[in-house]
């Protein structure tokens, strides 16, 4: 591995040279003056202030002059980093491999994505199938939708005889997005362009349309005005937009935030689930054999999370955690499909239920402690087998058509890159089918799990990744990160940023809070709205438990998360600044009273409660809101906060009222940037090039901060 040597040297290395570096270089750092205003909302009596209120509106020069002014003073800090530059070339040069995803097969062709190393969308390539895929040609290339790609592939629907392809794009990582609709043979686009679209998927019946959903475009700024009225309509091929069916939704007498429409593989059922929130869903279907027949009702309710998977004719099969909060797979039959007349078919055990179809069985992926165990079923609910995995990780994407013999799906941990095998479906055996060839040696790292304490004396589980050998001398750069909402389950898997990071010596640790879906419902449930805090409390455990283990210290302690996580974050670093010399929260959550009168944030209060909800309620979140609970006189650690112009998901305004508090408040050195990526939004379609640099800076900023002035040019440790 002596490419590892080049350029930078293990922090291992460098902290043997710390006693020399204690005149740590400080960089003075003279912020943008913020204005306040004399905004005051009322909640419940109680007046609370809202100074930064201005930078709420993202279309106001006022606000774009603020962003400009903060981002310069953010990267003339960056560019005084000594290393900056090197970290960037290590990530580039790592970033640079082959990667390609697993084929699947549309109509008479096998297509398949491939990233050739730093483009910065993946390409779609085909063949036809049964030829030599090393005939295989370029079928769609993001790449080309915009020079500096910030456009990119918002997702991708095929005809059900795979000759019309329906794909969206988003502009500027924004969460609205246009279909544009593909002959597969010609490649030409063959209808106008639909647009004003958000939160959609593309459901074909036959091959005559399909349905999608979408809001009607908001007054005001569409980056950040409420959106809470979605809508399920029918494009039929031929016919413009404005001719689209309403489907369902629509109605003030019944208002769901998120509604999607999907057909089943047959054409025979359009399923229907509306959401109040991110959590939970009623559950309609309608027969589309029979002309104008209505919708029937299968559950009325949004006390389970419930979906239809399958169906045989009239058989419907559905995933469900309504009386089971890890999951069961039932059957019921669609002329009686309420829940009394669901049987079980794979039953609720003690691990939590994910499941897919593929081949005519199912395949039952649980979470043990977080890491997969993949069983195959019939359709009767017998068991056939175990999947015997190829170690211990993360396993995904058993799902393939009925008729098809062979499944792809792919395996991963945190020091093992993502590698797919084909699976064959009949009799159980699997076989490497693709191996990345990545300029990083797993052998030379070491992943475990351990569970630790938290404040009322629940178990969590955490990983910790690092380079063999490791010295727990409390001196070792470590980043722990977190998320801890939204039903959201951390599993283990590879990443180049985090190679970098290790490389380096740093520790990369992942905590599997409380509001995740590891353990199911009720993990999800003790760590929402009032149960909040139990989050918080799992994070500072899992920071104390790493230092208490002599991994790290404070003094070499980051602490990283986003959106939901960028939450954590911020309460943590507010509640307990001593904890971490370093915070990075991402496109975070931080104003608790106001994220739900953004976008669609409203659809969030599952998870958070609203400000409007009750007097207990707004004094519990304002007791942790992180804007809200910035101190004068404290001295925060250092901190970035990351957010994009182009958020619509959590809008920046988030971030940037946060920073401006810190920034106000702050005592002693330690820097408070904003670093503000433009046409850019909540993560997904980021270009490459955006986020190595990202990285680059994220990294920089992080050791800069810990200490580390030098990297020396050379890896002893990783020479031959």
């Amino acid at each position: 591995m002596k490419k590892l040597a080049i350029g930078l040297l293990s922090l291992i290395t460098i902290m043997s040279c710390k006693e020399e570096m204690k005149q740590k270089e400080t960089i003075k750092v003279t912020y943008p003056e913020t204005k306040k205003v004399d905004t005051v909302n009322t909640y419940f009596g109680t007046e609370v202030k809202d100074p930064y209120r201005w930078l709420e509106d993202d279309r106001s020069a006022e606000t774009e002059a603020w962003v400009k002014a903060e981002n310069k003073v953010t990267q003339g800090y960056l560019a005084n980093i000594p290393y900056r530059e090197q970290l960037k070339d290590r990530l580039s040069k790592l970033w640079n491999y082959e990667k390609i995803g697993a084929p699947f097969i549309e109509g008479d062709y096998t297509y398949f994505y491939k990233n050739d190393g730093l483009q910065n969308q993946y390409v779609i390539y085909r063949y036809k199938t049964g030829d030599d895929p090393k005939t295989a040609e370029v079928f769609l290339d993001p790449n080309t939708f915009k020079e500096d790609g910030t456009i990119s592939l918002g997702g991708t629907s095929f005809s059900k005889n795979g000759k019309i392809l329906a794909y969206a794009i988003s502009e500027g990582g924004s969460d609205w997005r246009k279909i544009l609709v593909m002959d597969v043979e010609t490649k030409e686009i063959i209808e106008d362009t639909l647009v004003d679209i958000k939160f959609s998927g593309m459901s074909w019946y036959k091959n005559e349309g399909f349905y999608y959903s979408s809001y009607d475009k908001p007054k005001g700024s569409e980056l950040s005005a409420k959106t809470d009225q979605h809508k399920v309509y029918y494009h039929k091929l031929g016919t413009s937009q404005s001719e689209d069916q309403l489907i369902y939704g629509g109605t003030e007498a019944e208002k769901h935030r998120y509604i999607y429409g999907n057909v089943t593989r047959d054409d025979r059922f359009l399923i229907i689930s509306p959401r109040v929130s991110t959590s939970g869903n009623k559950l309609l279907i309608k027969d589309l054999t029979k002309p104008n027949s209505d919708f029937v009702t299968i559950l009325d309710h949004t006390d389970s999370d419930t979906y239809i998977i399958e169906n045989e004719d009239d058989q419907l099969f559905l995933v469900t955690n309504l009386e089971a909060p890890n999951q069961r797979l039932v059957t019921v039959n669609a002329s009686n499909p309420t829940p009394e007349h669901w049987k079980d078919v794979i039953p609720e055990t003690k691990n939590v239920l994910s499941a897919s179809k593929a081949g005519g069985y199912f395949f039952a992926e649980y979470m043990v402690d977080a890491v997969s165990k993949v069983l195959q079923y019939e359709y009767s609910g017998k068991l056939v087998r175990e999947v015997e995995l190829p170690g211990v990780g993360s396993a995904g994407g058993f799902g393939a058509k009925k008729e098809e013999k062979e499944l792809y799906y792919s395996f991963t941990n945190y020091v093992t890159p993502g590698s797919i095998y084909k699976y064959d479906i009949e009799n159980g055996t699997s076989e490497l089918y693709r191996k990345p060839e990545i300029d990083f040696n797993p052998e030379n790292y070491e992943s475990k799990q351990v569970f630790y304490t938290s404040k009322d004396g629940t178990k969590v589980p955490m990983i910790i990744t690092h380079k063999k050998g490791l010295e727990l001398n409390g001196k070792n750069p470590t980043i722990l990160y977190g998320y801890g909402g939204f039903n959201v389950s951390l599993t283990p898997s590879f990443s180049i940023a985090n190679a970098v990071w290790m490389e380096q010596g740093g520790i990369y640790a992942v905590p599997n809070l409380r509001g995740g879906g590891e353990y199911g419902k009720a993990w999800h449930d003790a760590g929402t709205q009032q149960k909040k805090q139990n989050v918080f409390d799992d994070f500072i455990a899992a920071a104390e438990y790493l230092i208490t283990n002599k991994y790290t210290s404070s003094d070499y302690l980051a602490i990283r998360g986003g959106s939901n996580g960028g939450l954590l974050v911020g309460a943590t670093m507010t509640q307990r600044p001593d904890l971490m010399k370093v915070a990075l929260p991402a496109v975070g959550v931080l104003d608790m009273l106001r994220y739900h009168t953004f976008t669609a944030g409203a659809g969030w209060a599952y998870d958070y409660g609203t400000a409007e909800d009750s007097k207990d309620m707004f004094e519990y979140l304002k007791g942790y809101s992180p804007v809200h609970n910035v101190k004068e006189g404290v001295q925060y650690p250092a901190t970035m906060v990351t957010t994009g112009d182009h958020d619509d998901r959590v809008v920046p305004a988030h971030s940037f009222k946060f920073a401006a508090e810190l920034q106000e408040k702050q005592s002693g050195d330690n820097p408070v940037l904003i670093r503000i990526e433009t046409d850019a939004g909540h993560g997904a379609g980021t270009p490459v090039s955006k986020t190595i640099e990202q990285y680059a800076d994220i990294y920089g900023f992080t050791l800069f901060n810990m200490g580390f002035n030098v990297l020396p040019e050379k890896i002893e440790s990783f020479k031959n």
